[in-house]
């Protein structure tokens, strides 16, 4: 095989990256939406109160799972993670929309995910009632090392075959789905609460989940941007048991 050169040397990180890029979302965009059932126009008031004096309201919607107020908002996360979590993002479908980067039309970055030592390792149980422990050093040495080993071999044959005049939608069949890949999901509050219930372990949580952790790590962050942008649509989530409404 050809070496592969200083610039496109793979390289390995173990976290992820979630970016708020755009966004229409406030709590007082849920309390419109949900007034205009008894105030008709006039329920565009709402816009310019302060949505601290209906957070009973938000909380009544979210217990009760009145639901489509919580739709009127949208925010637009570019997110940089590895494939494997992305084929797991987007069995959401319902309220999202995404757009990734294409191996196509663009020659595929040498960027690899490893795990790093927090990551849990080993599943213990049967399926359906199984944990993960840490695993030995032993083990984690052992995962860096294949992994590692594994994502240079793949992306010099990828790069081998591109050289040949092989097309990048041929060739990229031989990366792993530990290749970092970038797209960009908008969603509304409502799609994103569902999301977040499935895909992120909480106290709070009425309904038990047990997310991958990579997806999870997305979720987190996801979360924290939210919450800064409705932070009573998410005390309320939080409060009812984070389950979407």
């Amino acid at each position: 095989m050809s070496e592969i050169s200083a610039e496109t040397k793979p390289s390995f990180r173990s976290e992820v990256t979630v970016d708020l890029v755009k966004h229409s979302a406030g709590d007082s965009d849920v309390l419109w939406a949900a007034r205009v059932s008894t105030a008709g126009e006039q329920s565009l008031e709402e816009l310019s109160k302060d949505p601290e004096r209906s957070k009973g309201l938000i909380n009544f919607l979210m217990r009760d799972r009145h639901g489509s107020p919580f739709e009127h908002n949208s925010m637009t996360f570019f997110i940089s993670a590895p494939i494997f979590v992305f084929r797991e993002f987007m069995r959401h479908r319902v309220g999202w929309s995404y757009n990734e980067e294409s191996g196509r039309y663009r020659e595929l970055q040498p960027v690899f995910y490893v795990p790093d030592a927090s990551r849990k390792l080993v599943q213990e149980g049967r399926p359906g009632k199984y944990v993960f422990v840490d695993g030995t050093q032993e083990q984690q040495d052992l995962t860096e090392r294949t992994m590692t080993e594994s994502y240079r071999q793949a992306y010099e044959a990828y790069q081998e075959m591109l050289a040949a005049g092989v097309a990048r939608e041929v060739a990229r069949a031989v990366l792993p789905v530990g290749l970092y890949s970038s797209m960009y999901a908008t969603c509304n509050a409502r799609s994103l609460m569902h999301f977040l219930g499935l895909r992120t372990q909480h106290e709070a949580a009425k309904v038990p989940s047990f997310p991958q952790r990579e997806i999870e790590m997305v979720g987190e962050k996801m979360e924290e941007q939210w919450a800064r942008l409705m932070p009573l649509t998410h005390a309320a989530f939080n409060g009812n048991g984070r389950v979407a409404p």
